[in-house]
């Protein structure tokens, strides 16, 4: 007979694995280990994210981790997004998922360079080098204008039809996604995402180790079954961008077992020995950020998210602020001039109201002086942000 999980049980399992039934006594290191990698487009969710889950979160705590003590790297991976990884898991998402976005950012940009008449391969790679090297005499360590003053043909100017760029970014993110440059430090406070480029063979003890591919896809589908199985083959082919041949192989090379979930999703595949049920956890709370790791877990979201999608997501999918209860998405928030504004999409008992406004009020206290405001703009965020009345 098949095994059954229960979306109850689904909801159970987030509360204990991501931290959000019982605050994190350990540190951010340990946060991102607990969700394999926290979403980093945002400068804000890194610091957020780990803040919603610690017992005691502090902003140079975060800023130890990933500047000093460098436990924790920020790179490019799954779906050619940026996240923050523990440095020992950044191998095998370089293997497993940025190497392949690597060779196809490549090909893309060489695509671009000759159909603006602006370069080929040949081009891009001593452009490459030039900047390799411009940052080496740097220092190992450099802003992109410096970079691009110091090697002008990253300042070549790619024209189409709908608008024109410079190479600079792409150059940088192309040479990021090979593991041979890192974003340091960012010049301004833990909300900006202007960053001093590093040679990370000088940021971390040596370069990374080259791990066997399908060694590493294996590696991260188990990291991800173990703390957000069960899932379907959908829902990893997602998290991670790969091919469904990619995924359906690397599960294969698995011990794993497919199980019966409620709704839709019919089935779904968890670790052969992570079947038994785990302890309903107690009431908990949660304010999380945008591109949250636990809201961006899963492709198929009704067993959390219900039917709030419209008021929680942009138009190209990136889902906001958010409110949680038990395991459910109740409403999003907004960070507001001191104060954080709280909207409930759903009925919650009066005793989670009054956790959720505690918890809007910490989160407020916390964020202190800077303002966040997500880069992708959600319709609940929007409005709430417009109920700041002047002088407020």
């Amino acid at each position: 007979m098949i095994p059954h999980i229960s979306d109850a049980q689904r909801r159970a399992r987030l509360g204990w694995r991501h931290g959000l039934a019982a605050p994190c006594t350990a540190g951010p290191d340990s946060v991102a280990a607990d969700l394999v990698a926290l979403h980093a487009t945002d400068a804000a969710t890194v610091y957020l994210s780990a803040a919603a889950r610690l017992a005691a979160p502090t902003v140079p705590s975060l800023e130890d981790a990933l500047y000093t003590r460098r436990t924790l790297l920020r790179m490019l991976g799954m779906r050619r997004t940026m996240f923050v990884v523990p440095t020992g898991t950044a191998p095998v998402v370089q293997a497993a998922a940025t190497a392949a976005v690597a060779a196809e950012q490549r090909r893309l940009l060489i695509k671009h360079l000759q159909q603006c008449g602006a370069g080929d391969a040949a081009w891009l790679a001593d452009v490459e080098a030039a900047t390799l090297a411009a940052l080496l005499a740097r220092g190992g360590a450099a802003t992109a204008a410096q970079l691009s003053t110091d090697v002008p043909r990253l300042r070549t100017e790619l024209v189409f039809p709908q608008g024109s760029q410079y190479v600079t970014s792409r150059v940088l993110l192309l040479l990021a996604a090979q593991g041979r440059i890192v974003r340091g430090r960012p010049n301004g406070s833990w909300t900006s995402t202007q960053y001093t480029w590093q040679i990370l063979d000088g940021w971390l003890p040596g370069p990374l180790p080259d791990l066997d591919p399908a060694a590493a896809r294996a590696a991260l589908a188990h990291a991800w079954l173990a703390r957000y199985g069960p899932g379907t083959v959908t829902d990893l082919k997602w998290w991670t961008g790969w091919t469904l041949t990619h995924t359906r192989a690397t599960l294969a090379a698995l011990d794993t077992v497919t199980v019966t979930l409620d709704g839709p999703a019919g089935t779904g595949v968890v670790l052969a020995d992570d079947v038994d049920d785990v302890p309903e956890p107690p009431p908990w709370v949660a304010l999380l950020p945008a591109l949250d790791p636990t809201m961006m877990g899963w492709a198929c979201r009704d067993w959390y998210l219900g039917p709030h999608a419209p008021a929680l997501f942009d138009r190209t999918g990136n889902p906001g602020p958010t409110v949680w209860a038990d395991g459910r998405v109740v409403g999003g928030w907004a960070h507001l001039p001191g104060r954080v504004a709280v909207e409930f999409l759903s009925e919650v008992p009066q005793a989670s109201q009054v956790s959720v406004s505690a918890a809007a009020d910490r989160l407020a206290a916390w964020i202190g002086p800077v303002r966040v405001t997500p880069r992708f703009r959600t319709p609940l965020e929007r409005r709430l942000s417009e109920t700041v009345t002047p002088g407020g």
